[in-house]
């Protein structure tokens, strides 16, 4: 009877785990989701509430331009406040925003409530990475854990396109936004039961400096880069946006090198692997969101299928997110991370440059082949770098680290939309500006693999 009450113990507290593994990963499910369903509605939201190709690229940046910008300081205050007790305040801010989102009445005001997602999304992200290495210590268990997390999340990915066109056919496009509602409710359910609060860390002070410039840069860049079409790359209005953006980013920089307590403590990119790691977060990022922002406009536009359509014809690239992680996950916990990314990323060149060979006349096989090498890819390039970035970072630096990664890889995302939509948009056809972008999105993907397979895993500097 004595032997029995420690494995009695053990197995509650590996269901309790397992649990609270669910719950995180819901919430950043409902980041996932939103994005995914988004990208296959945006004809019917064109046609509803007007706007052209930049209208569209500001629905989808307006969530990530936020995202990406407030991560940072989500990032430390998840430390300083607490992880359980943002993650819990970001699940709310984002159950209300889905709400007001399903109700604008214009697009000006969807874009609005798209950046009110983005502060809700920037608040679940970083906190829920810090609350599964706070409850999975141990190195091999907290790989196998990011690749449950990451598997879930890559359900979104999976789920969102085909529930979003089904949505969009029959219930119209407004319906999408309510499928956060419930999602919210459980994860809030699971966590707010199941989650332990790390060590904060109370005297670490708040940079304001370092929020406003970071925040100020990429909203800069990401204006210069989606209306440079609109009002002439070479005129005043782009270049002093260029400039912004540029002067913002050398502030920042200096706030984190002189302060006291920074957002990015640049001390970490002595680190080689965490310096690659940031930019091929950057580069896998800008080929995912390129890729979901144009294909869907291609395939509704071009090839004249429906929202429901579409988004089955996505399911190639979606599907390897929901269960290759998985088994990345494990692989990573065997042999490391760099091997994973290296092959990650190299698939996922592959399989753009195969898109980049389609036509309006081409078989849907060759865009087949071409998302499934995409979708193979990037589940195995992602659940690696998070996995690298965070084992090579001190325990109390986690919630700064996974702040910092992600709002790199929601930079990225920001820049494949902007991308996408100014080479679609200064093409002379739809297929010549789409084919170009993913030549240039196959190159920085090449990039991506060259630093993962030099610098992943590699000593300090």
């Amino acid at each position: 009877m004595e032997k029995q009450l420690p494995l009695a113990a053990y197995s509650a507290a590996g269901r309790s785990r397992a649990f609270l593994l669910l719950g995180l990963s819901l919430g950043y499910f409902m980041v996932l989701l939103d994005t995914t369903v988004v990208g296959v509605a945006l004809p019917s939201i064109r046609a509803d509430l007007g706007g052209g190709m930049d209208g569209l690229q500001w629905v989808v940046n307006a969530y990530t331009i936020v995202f990406a910008g407030l991560l940072l300081s989500m990032g430390a205050l998840s430390d300083k406040l607490g992880a359980r007790r943002i993650y819990i305040a970001g699940l709310f801010v984002f159950l209300a925003a889905s709400a007001l989102t399903a109700a604008a009445s214009s697009l000006g005001m969807l874009i609005a409530m798209r950046a009110a997602l983005g502060v809700g999304g920037a608040a679940l992200l970083p906190s829920s990475l810090a609350l599964i290495a706070h409850a999975y210590p141990e190195p091999a268990a907290r790989a196998r854990a990011l690749g449950v997390w990451a598997a879930v999340t890559g359900a979104a990915m999976a789920a969102g396109p085909v529930v979003g066109g089904a949505l969009v056919d029959t219930l119209g496009w407004r319906s999408i936004f309510l499928l956060q509602v419930p999602l919210a409710v459980i994860s809030w359910a699971l966590t707010s039961r199941l989650a332990r609060e790390p060590e904060r860390k109370p005297q670490q002070r708040l940079d304001p400096i370092g929020q406003v410039t970071a925040f100020a840069a990429i909203a800069s860049l990401s204006f210069a880069l989606m209306e440079g079409d609109s009002y002439g790359w070479h005129s005043p209005v782009i270049i002093s946006a260029f400039g912004i953006a540029l002067l913002c980013a050398a502030i920042f920089l200096l706030a984190q090198a002189r302060g006291r307590s920074p957002l990015l403590p640049l001390k970490m990119f002595r680190s080689a692997t965490i310096s690659a790691g940031m930019l091929a977060g950057m580069a896998i990022n800008i080929g995912l969101s390129g890729i979901l922002f144009v294909l869907p406009l291609y395939l509704q536009q071009v090839r004249a299928w429906p929202a429901h359509i579409a988004g089955l014809a996505l399911l190639p690239l979606t599907v390897p997110l929901a269960f290759n992680p998985l088994v990345t996950g494990r692989i990573v916990a065997r042999i490391g991370p760099k091997l994973p990314m290296t092959v990650g990323f190299a698939l996922s060149a592959l399989g753009v440059l195969l898109q980049a060979w389609t036509s309006p006349d081409s078989s849907y096989a060759l865009t087949f082949a071409g998302l499934l090498l995409v979708g193979f890819g990037v589940s195995c390039a992602i659940p690696s770098l998070i996995a690298a970035v965070i084992a090579a970072v001190p325990k109390d630096q986690t919630g700064a680290a996974s702040g910092a990664l992600n709002s790199i890889r929601q930079l990225g995302a920001t820049i494949g939309v902007a991308l996408f939509g100014s080479m679609v948009g200064a093409g002379p056809t739809f297929m010549d500006g789409m084919q170009r972008s993913l030549i240039l999105t196959a190159a920085i993907l090449c990039v991506g693999a060259g630093l993962s397979f030099a610098l992943i895993g590699a000593r300090r500097r």
